[in-house]
């Protein structure tokens, strides 16, 4: 029995020792930060402040939007995380820097960082899916009115919206390639809106077609691509921007195609 217990508790020493690894912590607060759409200075620096919080006075870091390598001395080897997915969820942003700043004022030991950055790393988006639709919805309709559409665009605006940003959700799980989720979503936000305008059910074609469309713009990814222009990260920048791009071209070439055949 005593060998029994002191197997236990050796156990279950290396597993404390294991969660508070610092650099696997740093690594794993900058990959939810990443994964969650954090600019890639935001979550440098607050890799950078754990690490400190640690005692790792030498950690060096390289982050870019698809991985993160972190050293925590010169002396040891670099580690690399790879971001496969990334999306939008600043409610795990703001989680992970809340468990910086209390691992930085003694609040909280690495254990119990690590304990709590798993924690976040598991739990689901913070919206249902249908309530993401509706309220894609809701907002097309917003922007069909805000760009100066008639109150007859208003409903075909949220159900061409709605069902847009449907069909982006359920394509992005079926086929992991962004840009082709993105342009049947477009197309079929095109199609319909032709189609409601044909039927009388709305008056302008343009303004149904840019206010539903607006829940699809990549408007963080182009908001943290400046942001790391700005801070000096000109790789992140710039594969940021490129990723803002092929987004927007997406969109536009569904649109496209729905114009062209119509």
């Amino acid at each position: 029995m005593e060998t029994e217990a002191s197997e236990h508790a050796a156990g279950h020493a290396a597993v404390e020792q294991e969660h508070s690894d610092p650099a696997d912590l740093c690594l794993l607060a900058g990959k939810i930060m990443l994964q969650s759409g954090a600019e890639t200075y935001r979550a440098e620096d607050t890799m950078a402040r754990m690490a400190e919080a640690m005692g790792l006075e030498d950690s060096h870091s390289f982050v870019t939007p698809t991985g993160i390598m972190f050293q925590a001395s010169e002396s040891q080897s670099a580690k690399l995380a790879r971001i496969i997915e990334r999306t939008t969820d600043l409610q795990k942003v703001a989680a992970v820097n809340d468990v910086s700043r209390k691992l930085g004022s003694r609040d909280i030991s690495p254990s119990q960082a690590h304990i709590r950055l798993m924690d976040i790393n598991r739990a689901g988006h913070e919206y249902a899916v249908l309530l993401q639709i509706v309220t894609a919805a809701a907002a097309s309709g917003c922007f069909t009115f805000m760009f100066k559409g008639s109150m007859a665009d208003i409903i075909p605006g949220i159900l061409c919206g709605g069902a847009g940003f449907s069909m982006f959700l359920a394509l992005h799980r079926l086929v992991k390639v962004k840009f082709f989720a993105e342009f049947s979503a477009s197309f079929i936000i095109g199609l319909l809106a032709v189609i409601f305008v044909a039927l009388g059910m709305g008056q302008e074609l343009d303004k149904i077609i840019i206010g539903s469309v607006m829940p699809l713009v990549p408007g963080l990814l182009i908001t943290n691509a400046v942001r790391d222009l700005m801070a000096g990260h000109l790789v992140s920048g710039l594969s940021r921007g490129a990723e803002a791009f092929l987004t927007a071209f997406a969109i536009g070439a569904g649109i496209a195609v729905v114009a062209t055949i119509f």
